[in-house]
């Protein structure tokens, strides 16, 4: 279970690095709109909350994993 936990949180990371490249290199998003100092921490916020929810699910995987693999700490 906590070869997967790692394996996911892994991909996540890359993922984030990746996003946060982009947002910082890009000169025009998709829509054709050019990135002004605000439209990028605009999106790095949009990306900050997104990471944030992610965060808290993995936290809570973690949890639910550590609790399952150790019987003994689901008894404190």
């Amino acid at each position: 279970m906590m070869k997967i936990w790692w394996t996911t949180s892994i991909v996540w990371i890359l993922f984030f690095i990746a996003a946060s490249v982009v947002i910082g290199v890009r000169d025009v998003d998709g829509a054709g709109v050019v990135q002004t100092p605000k439209l990028r921490f605009l999106a790095f916020m949009v990306l900050g909350g997104f990471f944030v929810l992610v965060l808290i699910g993995q936290l809570i995987f973690l949890y639910f994993a550590r609790k399952r693999k150790h019987p003994s700490l689901a008894k404190n």
